[in-house]
């Protein structure tokens, strides 16, 4: 099995993505979609992308569902994003969870989000995975916990 998990957007998800980050940006509240910005660790030049913000157990998360994705290396790189949702905006930490702490955010974030995501899930790896699956697949699963 493949340790590393990625899976680049295609065509149809960047358009998707740039309607919901245009509507995020505008204050459109859509699954609960924000506007990451974060800066590129080659380019230095900001990066957008949509990402819909988990609430669990009285902290804020996002998870990498694509894997090693660029924004998900840039905010490692940087420490610090932008979340934007209309005029709201926040400068946070990003602080990665332990692959042994993120089975219970993985499997409440695909309880709420699972019907749009399973696409881009590791091979094997399925929405209604049991705890041992997703314990076994959390490594390739970005999850960052947010610090304001």
């Amino acid at each position: 099995m493949n340790d590393t998990h990625y899976i680049p957007p295609a065509t149809p998800d960047r358009v998707f993505n740039r309607v919901v980050g245009w509507l995020a940006d505008h204050g459109v509240n859509l699954a609960g979609a924000h506007t990451l910005t974060v800066v590129g660790r080659v380019s230095g030049t900001p990066q957008k992308v949509p990402v819909n913000p988990l609430r669990f157990e009285g902290a804020e998360y996002l998870i990498g569902i694509r894997g090693e994705t660029q924004w998900v290396r840039n905010a490692r790189a940087a420490g610090t994003v932008e979340l934007r949702r209309g005029r709201r905006r926040r400068t946070v930490a990003l602080h990665e969870v332990d692959p042994a702490q993120r089975v219970p955010i993985l499997r409440t974030y695909l309880a709420k989000w699972g019907w749009e995501v399973k696409r881009f899930l590791p091979e094997g790896l399925s929405v209604d995975a049991g705890d041992d699956e997703l314990a076994a697949h959390a490594h390739q699963l970005p999850v960052f916990v947010i610090a304001r």
